[in-house]
């Protein structure tokens, strides 16, 4: 079987598809939050719309400061996008002023703290976000943090922003100014509509019909238009609204989620605001979306360039469940992750209440304040792999902690979604793991939804530019809202916040030992290749690679044999890694002897592969059990 034809498990693809993704790590420990005077300094600002939304929110904290010194960052593929360099310009950030806000500002704020007392009171703050403190440093083993390169300081330099056959931009190049919202592409009086198997379906297209009896159909956005215009008060209102459009799943779609969520009555009184603001972002598509956006289909490498404002509107679409049949498996969108909120609305579980307290903290914060830069989605497919066996590579440096995140400490590095085929998983429905957790605090990956075809093994889902909106603590079951973060990353020359995300599937196993089989150890160093290596760009151009226990929870991978495959696949890609095992000690013992063995005999690539297939032939398929006694390392340390 060819190495891209798509794998036989199609009871696992349809469990993935249903929002199960692969378990990270407990929660570590919480570590004490940075000095707090600094601290408050930064984050006040002097922006007259930022001052007034002071008013009317509590007081702004972010989990890690901005980084202190910045390093490089990779261009995605060929045509595809290239990696973020800082712009010398502002980013359109306010700047930084005196601590102290007057007291009539702080007065006002005081009276409006009813308001949003339901947002600000979260659980106690620790868990992952805090683990390694806000100082951005992780303690760690290995290289030092500061002999990793980070973008944007070892970024090449971008070309100019333009549509190519394969990069779609859906914004005017020639009228973008820092710090100002761009304007769509084309004007809305010229607004393109398709709707075909090859572009996303939009709510607002001409096409979008609902039938109202066997002979006549009637316009599905008139019908979202009527509805979403009328005041919105409550999540009752919500629902009556969504179901006004989708009266299809009136006996289906559950709210109760939503309505648990909405009792406080410290949030009705916000909503009352909220509500209506985010119904008037979503009827802004026809202005906002005025050109076809492509699918990022299977096989097919390109690139979207969108607003953070057109992705708001998506998401505000997503959330009152305006996009056609998106919910539906048994029409050509079956290969591709719903993208509705509907699911997210479901049972009356706490996880639920904290989903939606991250995503209405988003769509407060850029209803009040119109997000004014750019975001890049990349599909990149691989058609020419590595000859594993053969490759002479040496190991690059490794830097691993058993404390600190991908998301804080990771700032300026290629950071890694350990993601469902489906990119986002569960993120609208039950899921709440590693790639969940990530979509929730920088929900703008979740419009990657809409368009991005299930993953196959020589694909990768690479986002540049997705902004951080909320804190967390805890994991899973144990997820809060940890309130406000402040993202202070710089921004490139195409305005895009300077974060790279990739999100790359690791495979499922129900048996332990299926993973040492050659054909999947050859298929996740496929995979992760394909995330980290960048064609075309210079290796002094490559930031480093932040990842950690890659399909090690639910997916049953093995962790040690995880670290190994993706020291291989950053070698093979010229890249540093920067490794996080989410509280496990003892692998950072493990992982750092044997890559010190491995670089200290100057072992390749190749020969290490040939050590793994060894591994099994001599090892797992001799054993009776259901793992062997001889572990991987000890095997490797014995042949070193």
């Amino acid at each position: 079987m060819s190495e891209f034809e798509p794998r036989k498990r199609q009871k696992l693809q349809e469990s993935l598809h249903e929002g199960r993704t692969e378990d990270a790590e407990k929660t570590q420990k919480a570590a004490p939050e940075a000095p707090s005077e600094l601290w408050r300094k930064r984050q006040i600002r002097s922006s007259r719309t930022l001052e007034d939304w002071l008013l009317k929110k509590p007081a702004v904290t972010r989990s890690c400061p901005p980084p202190p010194d910045p390093d490089p960052d990779p261009d995605p593929e060929q045509d595809p996008i290239p990696a973020p360099r800082t712009a010398a310009a502002s980013d359109g950030e306010q700047s930084p002023v005196t601590s102290g806000i007057n007291s009539a500002i702080r007065a006002r704020h005081t009276a409006t703290r009813r308001i949003t007392h339901f947002f600000s009171s979260s659980a106690p703050r620790g868990g992952r976000a805090a683990a390694a403190g806000a100082d951005g440093k992780a303690l760690g083993a290995g290289v030092p943090l500061s002999d990793l390169r980070r973008a944007p300081a070892c970024s090449g330099p971008l070309p100019a922003l333009k549509p190519t056959d394969r990069h779609t931009v859906l914004i005017r190049t020639d009228l973008m100014l820092t710090g100002e919202a761009p304007e769509p592409h084309p004007s809305p009086d010229q607004l393109q509509d398709r709707w075909d198997h090859t572009h996303a379906k939009l709510p607002c297209s001409t096409h979008n019909l609902l039938p109202t009896d066997r002979t006549t159909v009637q316009s599905r956005w008139d019908l979202i238009h009527k509805a979403l215009s009328v005041p919105l008060r409550s999540s009752h209102d919500v629902k009556d609204a969504i179901l006004k459009y989708n009266t299809g799943q009136a006996k289906r779609w559950d709210f109760s989620a939503l309505h648990s969520y909405c009792k406080a009555s410290e949030a009705q009184q916000m909503f009352g605001e909220l509500f209506p603001a985010m119904a008037q972002l979503a009827l802004r598509a026809p202005r906002l979306l005025t050109q076809p956006i492509p699918l990022l289909r299977t096989q097919c490498c390109r690139s979207l360039t969108l607003s953070q404002e057109q992705v708001s509107c998506l998401l505000a679409n997503a959330f009152f469940c305006t996009f056609p049949r998106g919910n539906s498996h048994r029409t050509e969108f079956s290969n591709y992750p719903d993208i509705n909120f509907s699911r997210l609305f479901e049972g009356s579980s706490r996880s639920k209440q904290e989903k939606l307290k991250t995503l209405l903290w988003y769509f407060r914060r850029i209803t009040q304040q119109r997000p004014t830069g750019l975001i890049t989605y990349t599909r990149q497919c691989l058609q020419r792999l590595p000859s594993w066996p053969s490759s002479e590579k040496q190991f690059g440096k490794l830097h691993i902690s058993c404390e600190g995140t991908i998301e804080d400490q990771g700032y300026g590095t290629l950071q890694v979604d350990f993601a469902n085929r489906f990119v986002g998983g569960g993120v609208t429905g039950s899921g709440l793991v590693q790639e969940e957790i990530r979509f929730l605090i920088n929900p703008e990956l979740i419009a990657a939804r809409l368009f991005t075809e299930a993953l196959e093994d020589n694909e990768c889902l690479i986002v540049t530019g997705a902004e951080r909106f909320s804190r967390y603590s805890g994991y899973s079951d144990s997820f809060r809202w940890d309130g406000d973060h402040d993202d202070q990353t710089p921004r490139d020359e195409w305005q895009r916040r300077c974060t790279e995300i990739v999100a790359i599937d690791a495979l499922h196993y129900t048996r332990f030992l299926e993973q040492f089989q050659p054909e999947n150890m050859s298929r996740e160093l496929n995979k992760a290749f394909c995330g980290f290596v960048r064609p075309g760009v210079q290796t002094e151009n490559l930031s480093a690679v932040s990842t950690g226990n890659w399909g090690c929870g639910a997916f049953g991978g093995d962790k040690r044999l995880k670290a190994v495959l993706q020291m291989m696949a950053a070698a093979e890609a010229e890249r540093d890694l920067m490794y996080f095992t989410f509280g496990d000690a003892d692998l950072v013992k493990d992982v750092l002897h044997i890559h010190k063995m491995i670089t200290d005999t100057h072992t390749t690539v190749g020969s290490v592969f040939r050590l793994l297939l060894q591994y099994y032939e001599c090892v797992c398929k001799k054993t009776t059990r259901s793992k062997p006694q001889e572990t991987l390392y000890s095997f490797l340390s014995e042949h070193l």
